[in-house]
């Protein structure tokens, strides 16, 4: 097969990225993100919010399907990894890939606009994604969309998600921030195998028993539709403590570290 010298150029050009480079490339995005119109960052927020609930299912799946071994949970796990993949393959709008995303350009221009800007951001994409998780959560609750013997095993993983003392969940909340934003950060440099990074590092959320806001949000509404678990329990155990959490890691120590390594070699503004 002969050789595309435009494609050899492309992955020449990935293979040399650097810490500076990549750190220029989520920047932009990031900008590209805050200016955004408000509908179009709701309604991917909304369809991300939804579709993460593919991890819920395919956990589901593999806990309803496969032997009670040993081995299950680690195998299990992979089924988390369903919701991240399209979400983050399909460029939808994901809160805990903002906390780096449009996090870099703020570090690049601290000024009050800014600031303005990606508060904004969070608050819509943030509630988007709720809302789409609880349409998720009540169609598995109410609808006829899965089988009925799955519903044990959500009901399971949701209890378990939301089931940690709130310092707890904060704390556990925090790696599975730093792996978001990694992937996040990584993605630059792994032409053709995005697919293998996304599954393995959230895998390894899963695996870690490691708390994420919206994937835990359709098993905090799954509970919350069908009345097992109260508000003020969900907010106060879980969605705040977690939501905390989730910020910590992706933007103050991810990000910052990011930040940090790169910014002796940025231009001067």
């Amino acid at each position: 097969m002969p050789n595309d010298p435009a494609h050899d150029t492309i992955v020449e050009e990935i293979e040399n990225l650097s810490s500076k480079h990549i750190f220029e490339v989520i920047r932009r995005e990031g900008l590209e993100e805050l200016e955004r119109p408000t509908a179009s960052l709701f309604w991917s927020g909304i369809a991300a919010g939804m579709m993460i609930s593919l991890s819920v299912l395919g956990e589901a799946i593999f806990r309803t399907y496969l032997p009670d071994t040993p081995w299950r949970y680690l195998l299990e796990n992979l089924g988390y990894s369903l919701g991240f993949i399209v979400v983050i393959l399909g460029s939808m709008q994901l809160f805990t890939e903002n906390t780096i995303t449009t996090v870099l350009p703020v570090m690049r221009d601290p000024s009050p606009s800014m600031f303005q800007q990606v508060g904004t951001l969070w608050f819509i994409v943030l509630f988007a994604n709720v809302v789409g998780a609880f349409i998720a959560a009540a169609a598995f609750a109410y609808g006829s969309f899965i089988p009925s013997e799955l519903l044990p095993a959500i009901t399971e993983l949701s209890e378990h998600a939301t089931g940690f003392a709130a310092s707890e969940a904060f704390q556990r909340a925090i790696p599975a921030g730093v792996i978001i934003a990694a992937i996040v950060w990584m993605l630059p440099k792994s032409e053709g195998f995005e697919l293998f990074l996304i599954m393995i590092f959230t895998w390894l959320i899963a695996a870690g028993d490691f708390t994420h806001i919206v994937a835990g949000s359709v098993e905090m509404a799954f509970l919350m539709v069908q009345d097992t678990l109260p508000l003020h329990t969900a907010m106060w155990n879980f969605f705040l403590p977690v939501l905390a959490g989730n910020i910590l890691g992706g933007t103050v120590i991810f990000a910052l570290l990011s930040f940090g390594q790169v910014r002796h070699e940025l231009p001067q503004k």
